[in-house]
């Protein structure tokens, strides 16, 4: 897994909206929280992407974006975002282009990582976290980054 302080590899993967997303893209209107799941419409991953969208407004608050990669392709990341609602880019990955570049390839080739990484505008990797099973550690992370944000400024002042 690339750690913090990396520079985060440039990528460009079709959207569930039919389209195609750079990293570039993804980082103009402010930093990242880029994640890495095994699969859509398992227990783990959709627990993890509806608790990133029960608190995407915080994410949203502070200037930070969201985008969650996968091997699966863009109609099941499109079923998965429109079945649970989830109001943030998914990004499909089936030949793990990115995956690799990020190094959260499973072991022996088999699968994906669950790794979460928070990358600033300048693709500068500022933190990272990866945790398998333990779901609740990337919303922990992701609070943290909000919370981080909060305090160094950012944010809506209502």
């Amino acid at each position: 897994m690339l750690e913090a302080g990396a520079r985060a590899p440039e990528f460009e993967l079709a959207n569930d909206q039919g389209g195609e997303t750079t990293l570039s893209e993804l980082l103009q209107n402010g930093p990242l929280i880029l994640y890495f799941y095994p699969a859509d419409f398992t227990p783990g991953c959709t627990k993890e992407a509806c608790s990133i969208r029960d608190i995407h407004n915080d994410i949203q608050s502070v200037g930070l974006q969201v985008a969650g990669i996968s091997p699966q392709d863009a109609d099941s990341h499109q079923r998965f975002r429109d079945e649970y609602d989830l109001p943030f880019t998914l990004l499909s990955d089936p030949e793990k282009v990115a995956i690799k570049m990020y190094d959260v390839d499973g072991p022996f080739g088999v699968g994906v990582r669950r790794a979460t990484f928070l990358i600033n505008q300048d693709r500068t990797i500022q933190d990272a976290i990866m945790a398998d099973v333990r779901v609740g550690r990337h919303e922990e992370f992701i609070k943290k980054a909000v919370i981080l944000r909060e305090t160094a400024g950012f944010g809506s002042d209502d």
